[in-house]
């Protein structure tokens, strides 16, 4: 439904009569009672600090976006798994949401961390990982709930994990897990006094991740029969598992028709995996010109997507830093190398004194470019008690992209300052802009609603795989309107210890229908559909045709 004067989409909102769409917290009126717990209040070791994800995805196949939000917690609960546990809301597709945890089976209270979602048994049932520090837990969807499959897996693992991404890396048509893992922490013998290193203005914080040992990250292969295999070693990833591993999003960033893998790493080089073909990667961070930022410096990655945010046909990259550290916008030259234009790009001053985690390139208000979130907080509450430039809670940020390149801060009602790590994005009311969902450091989440980017018009695609992968994951989708070309690739990874939505949202801003859409399966099929009209869902089924549905409805 469009809640603001149809001419003002015409404009792009370019006239002050056009107000931008806002945001709006909608977490106590939509019903979600959830409240992050990670650690203790003075964080005195690394393991207290880097928080919780969450996931916008349909649990029951019923058309509307579903919530889960991992949680942590505390020196004293994690051995026996007595803390809050995590949390499964269910959509109930009037903007407000019931929880189900307990029916669902899905409330794992251990030290969690990160979720990724994916169908990896190709029943068109989502299931769901999730990452904690110790073994981490997959819960297989059997449809009235979710049972644990860890061990029959084989992927548990013992590490300090933080975000992990479903993607097909071998393109035969079953979803492959990676997984980053960040430092070796030993909680259970930690040092009743904790040591403390000196931060920035002399302040006393924890040591880390600097001079401890960087956690090995795993990919595990899909082998089809609800097992999957540690290729870590025969697949050659492990040449760069000396890192400090948060941040993970694939994409076919070289446009050769295979999926490549993105690390961001804190303190250390980020990693580039190019898939060669054949099973296995190798790291061309440096040559690509992402293991560093433009001046050569290494940087503090946290979260990361990519994303087409010029046009050009080919996924651009964002790095989310630390304090003192711009967060870096890398333009891709064409699948060859990237540049660093985040000076540029308008996104360098105002970033360099906030801290960085969950990020997405999307479209918030429908006028055909992609714009950018950023979720901000510090890592220590002590800089609180300095003149160190900073604060522990930030207010979050958007930037609207204006076209040629540049991006500007967007007045979208984001001026609560939280402590903000994992970030989901989807349209969980199904009225045609992009929401968000934030997991907030030992606080209650926000729900913030987008109220008027459907003042443009937009077009939703839902593809499901038949010789590919259900879920249609790595499916890239170009769609033409106007004189408008755009690209996105179905991919619910990526952000920071999240996953978003996997339909892929385009905004059309004033086009009334897309001239032509263009799917192009994993496998190098394609499809194509001429005169989509603007505003619906449209669903395509690899090999079986299309089908064209309002918003919200069920496509399964």
């Amino acid at each position: 439904m469009h809640t603001l004067p149809l001419f003002c989409a015409a404009l792009l909102c370019a006239l002050p009569l056009c107000a931008q769409p806002q945001f709006s917290d909608q977490t106590a009126a939509a019903g979600i009672t959830y409240r992050n717990v990670f650690g203790g209040p003075e964080k005195h070791y690394i393991l207290e600090s880097h928080g919780s994800g969450a996931a916008f995805f349909d649990h029951d196949s019923d058309g509307d976006l579903d919530l889960y939000i991992v949680n942590g917690a505390t020196f004293a609960t994690y051995r026996d798994r007595s803390g809050p546990g995590n949390a499964l809301y269910r959509n109930r597709g009037d903007g407000t949401f019931v929880a189900i945890t307990q029916e669902a089976k899905v409330g794992d209270a251990g030290w969690g961390g990160g979720v990724a979602v994916g169908d990896i048994d190709n029943d068109d049932r989502p299931d769901l990982y999730v990452t904690n520090y110790g073994a981490n837990v997959l819960y297989r969807n059997r449809g009235d709930h979710f049972a644990d499959a860890t061990h029959e897996a084989g992927v548990g693992g013992d590490q300090y994990s933080a975000s992990a991404a479903f993607f097909d890396y071998d393109r035969d048509g079953d979803l492959d897990l990676y997984v980053a893992n960040y430092v070796v922490f030993d909680a259970e013998h930690r040092p009743a006094k904790p040591k403390l290193c000196t931060f920035f203005s002399g302040l006393r914080v924890y040591c880390g991740p600097k001079g401890l040992v960087g956690a090995p990250d795993v990919l595990y292969r899909n082998e089809g029969d609800g097992a999957f295999t540690d290729v870590t070693q025969a697949s050659g990833v492990a040449a760069a598992n000396r890192y400090y591993g948060l941040g993970v999003v694939p994409a076919d960033y070289d446009s050769d028709g295979d999926s490549d893998l993105f690390v961001a790493n804190d303190e250390t080089p980020n990693v580039l995996f190019q898939n060669q073909g054949d099973g296995t990667f190798q790291d061309v961070a440096l040559i690509a010109g992402v293991g560093y930022n433009g001046d050569g410096d290494v940087e503090a990655g946290m979260g990361v997507d990519f994303g087409d945010y010029d046009n050009d046909g080919d996924d651009d990259l964002y790095v989310t830093h630390f304090f003192t550290e711009t967060n870096t916008l890398y333009r891709n030259e064409s699948g060859v190398r990237f540049s660093d234009v985040t000076t540029t790009a308008g996104l360098a001053a105002a970033t360099v004194e906030m801290l960085g985690w969950g990020t997405r390139f999307f479209d918030y208000d429908n006028d055909g470019r992609l714009d950018l979130f950023i979720a901000n907080g510090h890592v220590y509450p002590q800089v609180d008690q300095a003149a160190t430039g900073a604060t522990y809670r930030q207010p979050n940020q958007l930037f609207r992209n204006a076209g040629s390149g540049r991006f500007a801060p967007a007045a979208a009602g984001l001026e609560l300052a939280k402590v903000s790590r994992g970030t989901s994005f989807g349209d969980y009311d199904s009225d045609g802009d992009i929401d968000l969902f934030v997991v907030e450091l030992n606080d209650a989440p926000t729900l913030l609603r987008n109220d008027g980017g459907n003042a443009g018009n937009y077009l939703v695609v839902q593809v499901f795989g038949r010789e590919d992968n259900r879920a249609g994951v790595g499916t890239r989708i170009g769609l033409q309107a106007a004189d408008k070309r755009q690209w996105r690739t179905v991919n619910g990874a990526g952000s920071y210890l999240s996953h978003s939505d996997l339909r892929v949202h385009f905004g059309l801003g004033p086009a009334q229908l897309s001239d032509r859409v263009e799917i192009t399966y994993p496998n190098g099929s394609t499809y194509a559909i001429a005169n989509v009209p603007a505003n619906k869902l449209l669903v395509v089924r690899q090999g079986q045709g299309h089908a064209l549905l309002e918003l919200g409805a069920n496509p399964f």
